[in-house]
């Protein structure tokens, strides 16, 4: 058990580290979330618990393709969990699966409205999906939950491809 535990801080560790290093272009910059559910009794918690720990690793480490295949594993054994759900969104962004990534935001949302960092996610993934508009709504809740410049500038981003497309429109007609 203690080796889950050193790989975990080790997990968290490295996703902080990531984080000023590859800004808005992954999700890997996420906070490191904790286990928080119980396994289905099919599932040994030890067993789900493995699959979260190893696919946050491996997230950390800037394997997204892995991460989303093992916490795909662990989100359909505890569906209801936050962790599991925020860590397969992330990496499911970082593997351009942003409708995918969306979906598993906004399930966190509409359960936790005050989740900033998970509507920061929806944000960014609607973004990438060509939900602009949308996008914006979620990234402005975010940036008034907690104006982290990450949250601030892609809504700046977002905001500006709204106006630019807006633009557009009325110069075409």
């Amino acid at each position: 058990m203690r080796d889950i535990a050193d790989t975990a801080k080790r997990c968290h560790d490295e996703t902080g580290w990531l984080a000023g290093r590859k800004g808005l272009h992954t999700m890997s910059e996420g906070p490191s979330a904790s286990w928080d559910s119980r396994a289905p009794e099919n599932h040994h918690a030890d067993d789900v618990h493995g699959w979260y720990t190893l696919g946050m690793e491996l997230l950390g480490r800037g394997s997204p393709a892995a991460a989303a295949q093992v916490l795909q594993r662990a989100a359909e054994a505890v569906p209801e969990s936050r962790s599991v759900r925020e860590a397969l969104a992330r990496a499911q962004f970082d593997t351009g699966q942003y409708a995918a990534a969306a979906e598993n935001f906004r399930v966190i949302v509409e359960a936790s409205p005050a989740e900033d960092y998970a509507c920061f996610g929806l944000g960014l993934s609607l973004s990438r999906t060509g939900e602009h508009a949308a996008a914006a709504q979620y990234l402005a809740l975010a940036a008034a939950m907690r104006p982290l410049k990450h949250y601030t500038e892609a809504l700046r981003q977002v905001r500006a491809t709204l106006e630019a497309r807006k633009r557009a429109a009325e110069g075409a007609s």
